[in-house]
Order: C-alpha cells, then sequence, then structure tokens
C-alpha cells in the first residue's frame, strides 16, 4: 500500500510540474478523461480548458497553422449551413454540440505548444482513466452477472429496453471500442514494457473483443500485426523476413479463388451477420434479412424487411447518391443535421420498415458514414474539409514515427466508413482533441521514455 501511494504521490508531483511550465496542460489532461463520463462533466472541463486558454495566453503562443484551422473552418460551414439548412430548427439545435471544432483548436492555436514529453504523458494518463474505466465496466458486469446470470452482461452495450450491456447504450460499445484501443497500442507499444504493462495491453484487448465491434476489433487486429511486423524491436532485425513474410499472405489472400467466391455469397446471402452494428435492436422472429445486394439494388422493400449493420450502410449509400443526383445541394448540402427529412422520404419511397411503439425504425437513423454525413449535410466543401484533416493526419502521423498518432488516423478513417462520428458530442471531443494534440506545435518523435513518472 505504501508502494502505490507513493508511485501516486511521485505521479501527481510530475503532472503538477509539467502543469507549472505549461498551464494548459491539467485542463487539456482533464477535458481528455472526461470523454466517457457525463456530458455535463465534459462540459464543465471544456469550460474549464476555454478559460485557462485565455487566462495563460500570450502574444509569443498565438501561431497560425493551416492543420489546427480545419477543424475552425469545418464549424464555420455548419454555422453558415444553418442560413440555407431545409430545416433550420434542427440545424440551430446540432451547432452547440460541434462547438468543439472551434473550442479545442482555437485553445491549441493561442496555448503555449507542448512538448514531445508532455504529450507522451498526457496520453500515458489518459490510458490509464480508459484502463480504470474499463476495469470499472468489468466490475459492474460481474455484478450484474451474478445478479441475473444474463450473459449480455459482458458484451456490447444496452439496448432502449434494457441495459445489459458491457457498457451503457448512451456511450455506445463502438465509441468506447475507439477510446480503448488508443490506450491498448499505448501499452502495446511501449519501449521499455514491464509485466504490468503487457497485462494492461491484455486486459484491455480482452475488453475490446467483449465490446464485440468487428470493425474495431478487424482494425486493432491488424495494426497489431503491422506494428509487430515492421515496429517492434525483433521487426527491424527481421525486417526483409517480414516484409516477404507479408507479401506472400496478402498475395495468397488476394489470389484464392475460394477467398473471392466467400466474399461474392457474402454479397449475395441473406443473413443476419454483419461486419458493421446493427442499426435497430427487438428484431421480431420470421424476418427477411436483407443481403448486400439486395440493399443496393432492390426497386422496394417491406416492412418485413430488415437490414443488418453492412447491408444498411449500402442502403444509405444507395439513397445518399440518389439524393446528390435528385438535389442541387452537390455544394451546399440539406445543412447541419438537416438530412433527416430526405431520409424519412426515401424510406417511405422504399417500403422501409417505419418503427412502432417498442423499436426505432430505419427513417430516423442517420447515414453512419461520417464521409457521406459530411458531402449529405455540408455539400463538397465540408467532404473536403474532412479529407484533408485525415490527409494531414496519417502524413504526421508518418512524419513523426508515433504508431500511437498512426493508430489514431487509421482507426479514424476506418471509423468514419461504418459511423457517424463527428455528429455524436464523444465523438467529436475525442476527434478533435487527439487530432490537435498529435498535429499541433512539435511533433512527436519516436518515444523516448514513455513512463507515466
Amino acid at each position: 500500500m505504501g508502494n502505490i501511494y507513493n508511485s501516486l504521490k511521485t505521479v501527481w508531483q510530475n503532472l503538477k510540474k509539467e502543469n507549472q511550465n505549461n498551464s494548459s496542460f491539467f485542463p487539456t489532461l482533464l477535458l481528455l478523461v472526461t470523454i466517457p463520463l457525463l456530458y455535463a462533466v465534459n462540459n464543465v472541463a471544456m469550460g474549464v480548458f476555454l478559460i485557462f486558454t485565455f487566462i495563460g495566453f500570450n502574444k509569443s503562443h498565438l501561431k497560425l497553422q493551416f492543420s489546427i484551422l480545419l477543424p475552425i473552418l469545418l464549424f464555420v460551414l455548419m454555422a453558415l449551413s444553418c442560413i440555407w439548412s431545409i430545416d433550420k430548427d434542427s440545424s440551430l439545435k446540432a451547432l452547440p454540440k460541434e462547438i468543439s471544432l472551434l473550442i479545442i483548436p482555437l485553445g491549441f492555436l493561442l496555448m503555449k505548444n507542448f512538448t514531445v514529453d508532455q504529450k507522451n504523458k498526457i496520453i500515458s494518463t489518459y490510458s490509464y482513466s480508459i484502463l480504470l474505466l474499463a476495469f470499472v465496466f468489468l466490475c459492474r458486469a460481474a455484478k450484474r452477472y451474478f445478479l441475473t446470470q444474463d450473459t449480455r452482461a459482458f458484451f456490447y452495450h444496452g439496448t432502449n429496453q434494457d441495459d445489459y450491456g458491457l457498457v451503457p447504450k448512451l456511450l455506445n460499445a463502438i465509441h468506447v471500442s475507439v477510446f480503448v484501443a488508443v490506450a491498448f497500442f499505448y501499452f502495446f507499444t511501449k519501449t521499455s514494457k514491464t509485466k504490468w504493462d503487457s497485462f494492461f495491453a491484455a486486459f484491455l484487448f480482452g475488453f475490446i473483443l467483449l465490446l464485440s465491434s468487428k470493425n474495431i476489433v478487424l482494425v486493432v487486429v491488424a495494426l497489431s500485426a503491422i506494428y509487430l511486423l515492421f515496429f517492434s524491436k525483433s521487426a527491424h532485425q527481421l525486417r526483409l523476413r517480414n516484409l516477404f513474410v507479408f507479401g506472400l499472405l496478402v498475395g495468397l489472400i488476394f489470389s484464392m479463388g475460394r477467398i473471392k467466391h466467400r466474399f461474392q455469397v457474402e454479397f449475395q446471402t441473406n443473413t443476419n451477420k454483419s461486419l458493421s452494428a446493427n442499426v435497430i435492436e427487438g428484431v421480431p422472429q420470421g424476418v427477411h434479412y436483407v443481403s448486400i445486394k439486395e440493399a443496393w439494388t432492390n426497386p422496394t422493400f417491406t416492412p418485413n424487411d430488415y437490414f443488418p449493420g453492412t447491408a444498411f450502410r449500402v442502403y444509405q449509400f444507395r439513397i445518399f447518391t440518389e439524393l446528390i443526383r435528385e438535389e442541387a445541394v452537390f455544394l451546399t448540402g440539406f445543412g447541419l443535421n438537416a438530412s433527416y427529412p430526405k431520409i424519412q422520404e426515401k424510406a417511405q419511397r422504399y417500403n422501409l420498415f417505419m418503427g412502432n411503439d417498442s423499436t426505432e425504425g430505419y427513417q430516423s437513423k442517420n447515414f453512419h458514414n461520417q464521409y457521406v454525413q459530411n458531402f449529405a449535410e455540408l455539400g463538397f466543401i465540408g467532404f473536403i474539409l474532412l479529407l484533408l484533416m485525415l490527409v494531414i493526419n496519417v502524413k504526421n502521423a508518418y512524419n513523426s514515427k508515433d504508431f500511437v498518432h498512426f493508430v489514431f488516423a487509421i482507426l479514424m478513417i476506418s471509423l468514419f466508413l461504418t459511423e457517424s462520428f463527428l455528429w455524436r458530442q464523444r465523438g467529436v471531443v475525442f476527434f478533435t482533441l487527439f487530432y490537435c494534440l498529435f498535429n499541433s506545435g512539435v511533433s512527436l518523435k519516436k518515444p523516448k521514455p514513455d513512463q507515466l513518472i
């Protein structure tokens, strides 16, 4: 107990020292670790971040960095879209939720740059906070299982009807998977790992598996393989062999006729299995499962047709392409959060399930694709701004040689294919804060000592 107390005291003293060197250190850290908590707590942290940014402002800290200006430009476009929005009330109500795109980058433009060591310590402390959060949720699940004998307590998130998932529905298991993935790779890629670091990495990986987001699990496994093959200490010694093995595996996978045939079967088969998360819950027995092919080609559906996650996202992309052809919104979009009336019109046109007393209908769901969401609601310019941020993020991650930055960049690119992440308050805070942290000021080089203390 005494050793734990002394370790925590040392950590606290080191964090205090960093805050003395940069008064924005604690406010930034507070904002980051409160993302998974109640909205009210994170909103207070956002206010603290803004206040301390202005208190600590010095003219010498001011800089205009193009990559950090991009989120601000995206927010300005969102605000302007309220003028031409087809649903002004929805646009105006959604705008405050996106305020992070303005406040966080503004703070990074005004504050003193974080050093490499300070950025490492912020990411380290965040990772430990996520570790603690995962432990709390696992204890919560174990308690519920012993009370109810319901194994749902250990998987995914709860539903509208009950809250027996590993995490609450309000948090969303897919989003929590992303939060945890960044922390996992912090421990997994530490240059001088202890046994505890390896245990923490294994624990967080197991937690990601329990969250059951197939998309995130696949990305995490792929990134782990890339790290082991090309970035770890052993990879440097065996780079040529690893490159040969990796190329051979990729070649075999894409040259095997069975693999090609399997994807063709998956494309055309009616099944409830899906790579993406399902969009409605409580599906009754005897429904017809829509295949990916049917989602793209069927001239109409019936209320008895159920869309698994991937098929529904294909259907949403289909109606997006139709709306762009039919409406004069290529440059402007429909307005922030104003695409729902058009989605509902299409749902009625295609005779989709429109919901009942216990289950939401498909017409109430957004595009579940950040690229499409930006294009549909903010037009081509909004789409380009998003792509610019992602390209710059990947470029800086490559130049910095920091694998956690690289993980964040790839996770966002992948996640945006299946989720409108920036249209959720936790999502936009998470993306904007990590984006600014990684891309502002001094880029993270290959970590030096990556210990918290």
